[in-house]
């Protein structure tokens, strides 16, 4: 079961579950902590996980002004905090990949290793325009659907809709209770684009894990490579086949990769080199 809690000055929805080591799960644009369901039920036996609804997601609300990464990774570390938890291993995907990021390098006490799935430092051209053309869909698609048909066209697979796996996704995210409005997914989307860790990203040391979906045709290999490459030390692997959410469309799989990453860090066999700075990334 979940509950509000209080994190700076927002009350965020967070749920827990399991026993273990504790890890902090961090969901992309428009999706509440449901969309974890499968980590919930494949890894409590042996982790305690942490999920929450990002703000203007779910039973969250949009504070106002605008919406920033910075803004996001506080209110993560705001949720630790709430819930007395000192550290964790902290995993993200898409938009939550990049918060999680930002998490690492305004709070780095705070984070054990990294999981990043379907990420990027910096979007380039093509992923900016079709960041963009979500926030113009959501206002022209004819029905929610329609919508959400549309838009699901670049995070699952073509398996995903021959199987039935979107539909049964849609229905499930129409009938949730706490619907996203265009207004706050438009708002979650809007600095996306602009945001940039490249120079950052060298600062970052803890094990660090990268994911990228061969099939993925917005947060492309290519992109995720880069972040690989500037965090000393990552780790990065191609899921060939897959799109940008594979944790849930071959959850067993992807559980188990980041379960053997998660015991290889608690086991201290993987080693973080130091630092580097920007000026000695890899070209």
């Amino acid at each position: 079961m979940g509950a509000h809690i209080r994190a700076g000055d927002l009350d965020i929805w967070a749920e827990q579950v399991g026993e273990g080591p504790d890890v902090l799960l961090i969901a992309g644009a428009g999706d509440p902590v449901e969309v974890w369901q499968f980590q919930f039920d494949g890894l409590a036996d042996r982790y305690r996980l942490t999920a929450f609804d990002n703000r203007g997601v779910g039973r969250t609300r949009m504070p106002e002004g605008p919406v920033t990464v910075e803004a996001m990774a506080d209110d993560a570390a705001g949720v630790l905090d709430a819930l007395g938890i000192p550290s964790a291993h902290v995993a993200g995907y898409s938009g939550g990949s990049v918060i999680a990021q930002e998490l690492a390098l305004r709070h780095p006490g705070r984070v054990l290793s990294l999981v990043m799935q379907s990420t990027w430092a910096a979007m380039d051209s093509y992923y900016r325009s079709w960041v963009r053309f979500v926030q113009w869909l959501v206002d022209a698609a004819p029905s929610p659907r329609a919508f959400l048909e549309g838009f699901y066209l670049d995070i699952y697979t073509p398996r995903a809709y021959e199987d039935g796996t979107v539909a049964g996704l849609i229905d499930d995210v129409l009938a949730f209770p706490h619907q996203q409005s265009a207004e706050d997914l438009k708002s979650f989307l809007d600095p996306l684009p602009g945001h940039d860790t490249t120079d950052r990203l060298p600062r970052i040391t803890v094990p660090t894990l990268v994911l990228s979906g061969g099939a993925d045709p917005g947060a492309r290999p290519a992109l995720g490579r880069v972040v690989a490459e500037a965090i000393p030390g990552a780790l990065f692997e191609v899921q060939e086949g897959q799109s940008h959410q594979p944790f849930q469309e071959i959850p067993e799989a992807w559980n188990a990769r980041a379960h053997a990453f998660w015991q290889d860090v608690e086991a201290g066999s993987v080693v973080t080199p130091r630092p580097r700075t920007a000026g000695a990334l890899t070209p």
